[in-house]
């Protein structure tokens, strides 16, 4: 078919009948003069392509949502398909019932938020000029910001790896959903894709990855490459470093709560009604009305009471102790073909994105199920991490002996926790005792992230300021940060030498409590 003279509104003209073609011109040709007068049309093409490219998907938390068809190809990689086998919440599928999301449906969800949010600032102030090609970027990143996680989501880079590779000990997802990224667009070659749909690479695939990592850059120099300065307000979507006000939490918080049956108090709709972006000290933040500081604050206090019934629940953080000291003791031998063929244990898969994108929630069954062709009576070398998983599957989890508030925030317990063990107690070996450090805060450990936010009024939407906690209420909280000390037994034979020892090394410490003996 001969087209017309191109025009800017039809640049893209060609690529929609591409699309058609194998779609209607195949099955019903007659209507192909139909829709090649539609598509001659700019504005009934724009809505007709609105219709014809993007994907509904049915999600429990913000019902039908629709994602461009950049998302879909997206989604329709293997490195994003890994993302249906690894755990939301880790470890808390095995106290919690209803958590058995995934990481897939959070990151459509962020993905959708995070369009929501761009679009919303699009409509209401056009003066910011965010072009399509912002709000696709933003999406993506939203899309794609956890693609890095590992089995069982935070157990992976925040307790097994610490362990299993000291050498790199500092090691977050967020580093390899940079690398799992280009590792996707590279693998499923999306590049061209991209820039069919209106991408410049590689401006945006820079400006993608540092929404999915941002920098804490405060009065710094500017030290983004993929938008200029004037476009600040763009990398505290996805993931804010400023406050922590960002889409992420927003699906999170109603996800994690609709699947744990905790009532969620934020509503992040009405969050995203009242955005709007002023200019402060150069830079363009995304400010809300004054009248939203207390929906603020109870979003706040969602995070510190997801954390305190659910994610640091002491049920919970015993099942992936359990867990990560199974993956521990399992590293050398479960080994993952990566590129070139080379093969990685668990520890070391996160150095390959090829090995990588095996690394599921799966390795368990590995463990407990493994292959062998060895002799049945020659013991498996995953013997030991199969019997710690074994002892999850019949509930008989490490003891939860206690635990004690931490006056000074400071602490750490490096230094003086192995005293608990010391000869003149007479007490048990340590390697039967395991004690964990749990900070509850509101995200950013000490402060109020409320100071660090900015408001605006109805009177003088352009102008903003902050908010003083006096101003807003008296009985809102003085502290925003507390850490407990808890305990744990792995062999209930101990139990009651173990519960002498901690008490005894609470007193000597001066710890504002001691410790009562609970059963898990």
């Amino acid at each position: 078919m001969e087209w017309p003279a191109q025009s800017p509104d039809l640049n893209h003209i060609e690529l929609v009948w591409n699309e058609l073609d194998g779609r209607v011109e195949a099955k019903q040709p007659r209507r192909a003069t139909h829709l090649y007068q539609v598509l001659q049309n700019p504005p009934s093409l724009s809505i007709f392509c609105s219709f014809l490219f993007t994907q509904v998907f049915n999600d429990p938390i913000h019902g039908h949502i629709e994602l461009h068809p950049l998302l879909v190809k997206i989604i329709d990689t293997p490195q994003f398909q890994r993302l249906r086998n690894i755990k939301q919440l880790g470890g808390g599928y095995f106290v919690f019932p209803g958590a058995s999301h995934n990481r897939f449906e959070h990151s459509i969800g962020v993905g959708h938020l995070a369009g929501e949010l761009a679009k919303t600032l699009k409509l209401k102030q056009p003066e910011l000029d965010i072009s399509e090609r912002d709000v696709l970027c933003v999406q993506i990143a939203g899309l794609c910001h956890d693609l890095g996680h590992g089995p069982f989501s935070h157990l992976f880079d925040g307790m097994f790896n610490p362990e299993a590779d000291p050498e790199h000990k500092d090691w977050k997802h967020e580093d390899a959903s940079l690398e799992m990224f280009d590792h996707l667009v590279v693998a499923s070659d999306l590049a061209q894709e991209m820039e069919r749909y209106g991408l410049i690479l590689p401006p945006d695939l820079t400006f993608i990855k540092e929404m999915i990592k941002p920098l804490k850059i405060d009065d710094a120099e500017w030290p983004y490459e993929g938008r200029d300065e004037n476009k600040s307000f763009l990398y505290e979507i996805v993931s804010n470093k400023q406050n922590g006000i960002d889409v992420d939490k927003f699906d999170y918080f109603a996800r994690d709560c609709h699947h744990l049956g905790i009532r969620n108090n934020f509503d992040h709709q009405r969050f995203i009604m009242f955005a709007r972006v002023c200019d402060v000290n150069g830079r363009k933040h995304i400010c809300s009305r004054d009248k939203e500081v207390a929906n603020l604050y109870d979003m706040f206090h969602t995070r510190n009471s997801l954390h305190r019934r659910a994610y640091q629940h002491r049920v919970t953080k015993s099942v992936e102790i359990m867990i990560k000291d199974a993956l521990l003791k399992a590293d050398q031998y479960i080994l993952t073909k990566g590129s070139g063929g080379t093969t990685f244990c668990l520890s070391k898969a996160k150095t390959d994105m090829e090995a990588y994108t095996k690394l599921t929630d799966q390795m368990i069954e590995r463990i407990l199920h493994p292959c062998s062709c060895s002799n049945e009576f020659t013991p498996s070398p995953l013997e030991e991490a199969r019997m710690i998983l074994q002892r999850i599957m019949s509930r008989d989890l490490y003891q939860f002996m206690g635990e004690t508030k931490v006056c000074n925030q400071g602490w750490t317990g490096k230094k003086n926790w192995p005293r608990l063990f010391w000869p003149t107690y007479f007490c048990i070996s340590p390697l039967k005792t395991i004690y964990l450090v749990v900070t509850l805060d509101y995200g950013m450990k000490n402060k109020d992230p409320i100071n660090t936010t900015y408001f605006y009024t109805k009177a003088n939407p352009t102008e903003a300021f902050k908010i003083p906690r006096e101003q807003v209420s008296k009985l809102l909280p003085v502290c925003f940060a507390e850490k407990i000390l808890r305990v744990y037994c792995k062999n209930s034979a101990s139990l009651r030498d173990a519960k002498f020892c901690f008490q005894s090394w609470c007193h000597e410490n001066d710890f504002l409590t001691e410790v009562t003996l609970y059963s898990v």
